[in-house]
């Protein structure tokens, strides 16, 4: 069907809409598939064409999957054409008679809608099941009303609230910790003969190490984002250009630490648990404003990590002074009272943590000097 739209598109016709019903006198194999698969497949091929020609700068033209990349398929449930047995652990398909053997993450009530059976590229296959349920949201009331997160590369976020409470999180750095292995491994695969068996086994290593470093990541994103929408009422994340900062020297790390999976994590888990989520502006200025008295350091640049405010003489370390910055944004959105803590006294803090720094020393000083010595 792809290629047969691809060779309309080629001869810059218009292209037919086509039904997987024309492919079955000469594919026979196509009778013994599901239709509602066969119809989802077109359903797909059609959005992927529309969405190309709507705006072709976001959307590629639809191309072929390579056979040893990820492969799924999507059913849907009608007529009650599909089944799941908990007691037995035995899931029921359309066209399948017999029940496959399945390990369930979870139990779940609900009307079943439709089903998508995967195969991973390390041979593994996986059923997502999508049920209608009416939601309701199981967390108590969160124990903070704002909080502002600032992300980064340093730290991956670095979390304010209302309280005053300061908490770092560290950049976990999968792709990084896993890089010499990934290397060593990407050579061995270089080095089999193409078509044979030892390259196969070869190739779903390298697959497994790489699946270890997604999972790896996404369990860590799931439990942060989970546990900031359990433990705040309301957000404040800024308008990251993440595609702009994949396109310099930083990339490798901000691919690595994924802050686009993450902010999406954080919105749909909001709308779940009626939570809010407030983006500042891209153009807010976080890191250089001072959380004390407002001004602005128009002097700052990207690797200047702590700064001393030239009118209050108040110390920032960068991040937690963005942080800060952003839930006093928030605060003003929702119009909420001023906190009564003084942020001065959380960066004096994490100026203590520095002390023992040689560098730090001597950037303190530098930084004191050039403002008259306050």
């Amino acid at each position: 069907m792809l290629e047969e739209k691809l060779g309309y598109l080629n001869r810059k016709e218009k292209i037919p809409r086509i039904t997987p019903a024309k492919y079955k006198k000469e594919y026979p194999f196509l009778k013994d598939v599901d239709s509602l698969a066969l119809a989802n497949i077109q359903l797909q091929n059609e959005k992927a064409f529309r969405d190309y020609f709507k705006n072709s700068k976001c959307f590629k033209l639809p191309k072929f999957k390579k056979k040893k990349n990820k492969q799924s398929y999507t059913t849907n449930n009608v007529n009650n054409s599909m089944k799941i047995d908990f007691e037995n652990e035995l899931v029921f398909l359309p066209k399948i008679k017999s029940g496959i053997k399945t390990v369930f993450h979870r139990t779940f009530i609900g009307k079943i809608k439709s089903a998508t059976i995967t195969k991973t590229k390390t041979e593994k296959y996986f059923v997502s099941i999508l049920v209608e349920i009416e939601q309701q949201s199981n967390l108590q009331q969160p124990q903070d009303k704002i909080c502002g997160i600032d992300l980064g590369l340093k730290n991956f976020a670095i979390i304010t609230n209302e309280k005053g409470q300061i908490t770092k999180i560290d950049s976990p750095k999968y792709l990084h910790r896993a890089e010499k292995r990934l290397k060593r491994q990407q050579r061995q695969l270089s080095k089999k003969q193409k078509g044979s068996k030892n390259k196969e086994r070869q190739r779903v290593r390298l697959a497994k190490l790489h699946e270890y470093i997604i999972n790896a990541r996404n369990d860590f994103l799931h439990k942060l984002s989970s546990t900031i929408i359990r433990e705040n009422q309301t957000i404040v994340v800024e308008n990251l250009n993440v595609k702009g900062l994949s396109q310099t020297n930083l990339s490798k790390n901000i691919l690595d630490n994924s802050l686009r999976k993450f902010l999406t994590y954080l919105n749909y888990k909001a709308q779940w648990h009626n939570r809010t989520i407030i983006v500042a502006d891209r153009f807010y200025q976080s890191s250089k404003t001072c959380s004390v008295c407002g001004s602005i350091n128009h002097k700052l640049t990207l690797k200047d990590r702590i700064w001393i405010c030239e009118k209050c003489g108040t110390y920032h370390d960068r991040d937690i002074n963005a942080s800060v910055n952003l839930m006093l944004y928030g605060i003003k959105q929702v119009g909420m009272e001023q906190p009564e803590f003084t942020p001065v006294d959380y960066a004096l803090t994490a100026e203590r943590d520095l002390s023992r720094s040689t560098s730090y020393h001597r950037m303190k000083q530098e930084a004191y000097t050039s403002i008259g010595g306050r």
